[in-house]
């Protein structure tokens, strides 16, 4: 709760989740959606250092619906919070081994008379004692971060993140257990992805693409079998060197249309599209063919290719186009090697936007 209130009064957008609320367990067959996961997420965020005392926590509506008009699915979100139980181990009366169920919330209220032109109503809320205990003795916990925890699109990755996170600097960065467990950690109903196969697809591999792109760390798994059978899993979580920081800032800071493409290293969508097009229409016009394959050079652009060298100065900002350049060679590796003509242009022009929104103009 110290680390809480000093991260809610340097501002910004990191904030800390009690390791024992990261860690509570999803009752068989229950779980959160995505909706109610990020409201749960922001109640912690409003509360702060404050989260374990005994008072109602309050927050503007606006602040969930994140461009949403309607109010409706705010209501929705709140009755799920209340219905759904988590699980945590603890001791009955008698010091045996016990489970112990309970919500998260005790009771919420939501303001439905709502003033024209004024703000768009507020919601109040109360932690559960069971909830208020925990928040209150744990002594781990997990920095994250609000714009990544708002932009994922798959439930189950949100909450691996948030594991990942609070694992993240321990002496073993690690999660380890078998297939009962994994379920009730991302809440995976029984019925659902049977085949692990599935799973590993539907659940695994997505939410990694996810985590890979948004967090500030990388994550891992290692599958422990038994004869064919994968009976146990083992997520390892690496924070990720500094130039991919950079870019994974950049991502969560771009909106979050063409995502998924580019976490794909697909073509970023109809508005670079149609740039690119008025790039290659503009070199048309003077009297140049449309290359057949445009690649990166590895040496100045003020004297290579052209159509790179006029995004930069579009998009660019003003600032030199080869210390651009340097820069994206720099951050890319590898990889640039593999791009050309519309992906090229595609990442180039989101490189250029991001590097003038990090550094400002010269």
């Amino acid at each position: 709760m110290r680390v809480a209130s000093a991260l809610r009064a340097k501002g910004g957008e990191e904030f800390a989740k009690p390791g024992s609320i990261v860690d509570v367990k999803f009752v068989k067959g229950q779980s959160l959606s995505l909706t109610a996961s990020r409201l749960l997420a922001l109640m912690i965020l409003t509360a702060g250092g404050d989260a374990w005392e005994d008072r109602a926590h309050k927050m503007r509506k606006a602040d969930i619906r994140r461009g949403h008009k309607g109010n409706e699915r705010i209501s929705d979100m709140l009755e799920e919070l209340h219905r759904t139980l988590f699980a945590v181990d603890d001791k009955s009366w008698r010091g045996k081994k016990a489970t112990m169920r309970f919500s998260l919330i005790s009771s919420s209220r939501e303001e439905v008379e709502e003033e024209p032109g004024a703000e768009t109503g507020w919601i109040e809320w109360e932690f559960t004692p069971e909830a208020r205990k925990l928040i209150r003795e744990s002594e781990t916990y997990a920095v994250l971060n609000r714009q990544a925890v708002l932009g994922f699109r798959s439930a189950y990755a949100l909450k691996l993140y948030e594991v990942g996170a609070l694992r993240l600097h321990r002496r073993q960065s690690t999660w380890k257990g078998d297939m009962m467990a994994l379920r009730a950690l991302l809440g995976i109903a029984p019925e659902v992805y049977k085949d692990f196969a599935q799973l590993r697809r539907k659940v695994l591999e997505k939410a990694k693409a996810e985590i890979d792109q948004l967090a500030h760390f990388k994550v891992e798994w290692r599958e422990i079998r038994q004869g064919r059978t994968v009976t146990e899993i083992e997520f390892s979580f690496e924070p990720k060197d500094a130039p991919a920081q950079i870019a994974t800032v950049d991502e969560i800071n771009r909106h979050s249309s063409g995502r998924k493409a580019r976490r794909e290293d697909e073509v970023e969508g109809v508005e670079v599209k149609a740039f690119a097009q008025k790039v290659v229409a503009a070199l048309t016009a003077k009297g140049k063919d449309e290359p057949s394959e445009l690649k990166f050079p590895s040496g100045s652009l003020k004297y290579g290719e052209e159509a790179l060298a006029s995004i930069a100065r579009s998009v660019g900002g003003g600032w030199d186009i080869d210390i651009i350049a340097a820069a994206y060679r720099e951050q890319m590796g590898e990889r640039l090697v593999k791009l050309k003509d519309a992906k090229l242009i595609a990442s180039w022009t989101g490189f250029c936007e991001s590097f003038l929104a990090r550094r400002g103009r010269p």
